[in-house]
């Protein structure tokens, strides 16, 4: 049979299903296959909110959109090339997001009248029979009924066979794709070796779907995506909770404090619980506490006790933690709390993706709380983001705010990772013994950071009380008085915008350094806008890129950065909040461009936006 090979620079494959089909599965596997030949990939995992969804219907849709090039990728595109469609609601859903002329591979089965009636589809509608879908290139394959033929001398029963039906889609894409199945025959052999039936299903099921595209004459082309041209180095593939979870361990290491995390499991920051448990080799104690409120006390004790206290959440458990952020301000301990954020208000979007936080991150306390944000902006950031987090809590004894979110914990990257040599020292100066000249502990007698000494519980002469009531300056003891009151609060402010002389100038991420147009930054918007500014500059327009880690203090130089640009645009997955805070801190009118959708920020979205805001003038 004569086939054909195409070379292809881009590729974006949307695979969808009922949240039972394996998708996520599915589109991991391909994920880390394309990670192994060193292509650059983007990923952006799309759960249903419901646990167990009615099967067959539009709210039990999961998703997973994979993006891989030859060249450097930043986001996981706006259309689909390839969408994989296992039943009638997983095409209904993502239709809208593949280009016109793009292939859809539906799985036939999926498209009885049960599955139609259940997408709500109009009675006697097919869309693969009404010509609906004439502007693609559609590959309908009976995946269902092949699978069980595959595994018929299987002695498991017709629900078991089809769970392996994923693996079935999965080498038909990798024979379309020129890939070898390797990587996924080992990872199954790993997860199913004690389970003989179940891996022989999966693994004749990925191998019947690569026969079929081998055999079929129906396919006569195939396509190939070359490695991609990036920095050598050592590779792998990461997601975001991954990354923030081995960033909390090196920085633990690096500073020489054992790492607790005390925790409550939430939709999207439990995964980072799951990964913290598995590495107790390094001195790893995870807490799974009853409620929010246990998590974090639990997490401000442990760093009472001299170790590096850590909790995890979203929206909903930050505003449970409030009251015991505000605790931990008035100690004045380190302490990180990680914010992974969902869309809003109360249960809201709990699977989808959103940065409607940095208000309560900033402001969401009782009393004058101030509290250094640190913010991720891509799934491998999210390593050197909270490592940098961790320094600041330790170096300046202060709670910190790290802010990521849905779309950067899901989503995964390549990673180019770090050997421990190239990491930055974190230095931990515990007071051991009373000063010279010092009579008596002073618990809150501060250095030149304005940063009070950590001493541990129990060293002897260093005995002292710490608490929620406002603490006299310099002793420690309880006070009322009001001047002491003043000062007190004022010296919290001083020591958290005192950290700006001990980060990083501002910097910009490409463009000209003064101009017509800015394009300022936070959080998991990086990708949308460091590829609509590529586009732009290539178009001729004078268009810059600025994104923020540091989201509080500010660096010392942004506000210098921002009056060189006549125009500033603020894309933001909320309502308008980095642009509140911009405006009343330097007077800038900047222009807001805001999705509440829970899902990102597209590049074209933003193209179009500066287009309009420039005129067309480039």
């Amino acid at each position: 049979m004569n086939r054909k090979e195409e070379l292809l620079q881009d590729v974006v494959i949307k695979f969808a299903g009922d949240s039972g089909d394996g998708m996520q599965l599915t589109g991991s596997q391909f994920t880390n296959n394309t990670a192994l030949l060193g292509i650059d990939l983007a990923t952006f995992p799309d759960f249903p909110a419901e646990i167990r969804a009615p099967q067959g219907t539009l709210p039990g849709v999961s998703g997973y959109q994979l993006r891989f090039s030859s060249d450097q990728v930043f986001t996981p595109g706006d259309e689909c090339d390839v969408l994989v469609a296992m039943n009638a609601a997983a095409l209904k859903a993502n239709l809208k997001g593949l280009k016109k002329g793009g292939k859809i591979i539906v799985n036939t089965e999926g498209f009885d009248t049960k599955n139609l009636r259940l997408a709500n589809y109009p009675d006697g509608v097919n869309p693969l029979e009404d010509n609906s879908l004439e502007s693609y290139d559609v590959i309908r394959i009976d995946v269902t009924k092949m699978t069980r033929e595959a595994l018929k001398d299987i002695t498991l029963g017709t629900k078991e066979k089809d769970r392996a039906k994923n693996m079935f889609v999965l080498g038909f894409l990798y024979w379309m794709y020129n890939r070898d199945m390797d990587s996924t025959t080992q990872f199954l052999k790993e997860k199913f070796g004690k389970k003989p039936e179940i891996l022989e299903s999966n693994l004749r099921a990925l191998k019947a779907g690569y026969h079929f595209g081998d055999t079929t004459e129906t396919f006569t082309t195939t396509y190939r995506v070359e490695k991609a041209k990036m920095a050598p180095g050592v590779y792998r593939s990461i997601m975001g909770n991954q990354a923030l979870s081995y960033g909390l361990i090196a920085a633990s290491q690096t500073s020489g404090l054992s790492l607790f995390l005390g925790s409550y499991p939430i939709t999207p920051a439990s995964d980072i619980l799951h990964e913290l448990a598995r590495h107790k080799a390094f001195g790893v104690r995870t807490f799974q506490a009853e409620d929010e409120i246990a998590g974090i006390t639990s997490a401000i004790g442990a760093a009472y006790g001299g170790a590096l206290g850590v909790t995890t959440t979203s929206g909903p458990g930050m505003a449970l933690k409030a009251e015991a952020m505000g605790l931990a301000v008035m100690l004045e301990i380190p302490l990180i709390i990680v914010d992974v954020q969902r869309g809003g208000p109360s249960t809201g979007l709990p699977t989808k993706t959103e940065q409607s936080d940095l208000l309560q991150a900033y402001y969401g306390r009782n009393g004058e709380c101030p509290m250094p944000v640190i913010a991720a902006s891509t799934p491998s950031d999210c390593f050197d983001a909270v490592y940098e987090a961790v320094r600041i809590a330790v170096q300046h004894m202060t709670p910190v705010i790290f802010l990521s979110d849905g779309y950067i914990a899901n989503g995964a990257e390549p990673w180019k990772f770090p050997k421990t040599e190239d990491l930055r020292p974190i230095q931990v100066k515990f007071k051991t013994e009373l000063g010279q000249g010092e009579e008596k502990f002073q618990p809150y007698l501060r250095d030149e950071k304005l940063v009070r000494p950590w001493a541990i519980p129990g060293t002897p002469g260093l005995e002292h009380r710490i608490g929620g009531l406002e603490k006299q300056n310099v002793t420690g003891n309880v006070s009322y008085d009001p001047e002491n009151h003043q000062l007190m609060v004022k010296i919290r402010e001083e020591k958290v915008e005192k950290i700006a002389d001990y980060i990083p100038l501002q910097k910009l991420d490409s463009g000209p350094e003064k101009g017509e147009l800015l394009i300022l930054g936070w959080g998991s918007t990086y990708g949308a806008i460091k590829s609509a500014v590529a586009e732009l500059q290539h178009e001729g327009y004078a268009v810059s890129h600025a994104h923020l880690r540091h989201l509080r203090p500010f660096p010392k130089n942004l506000g210098d950065i921002l009056k060189n640009f006549r125009q500033v645009l603020i894309p933001e997955i909320n309502n308008g909040q980095l642009i509140k805070i911009i405006r009343d801190k330097y007077f800038v009118d900047a222009k807001a461009y805001n999705k509440i959708m829970g899902v990102p920020i597209t590049k074209t979205e933003l193209v179009l936006k500066v287009r309009e805001m420039l005129g067309g003038i480039n």
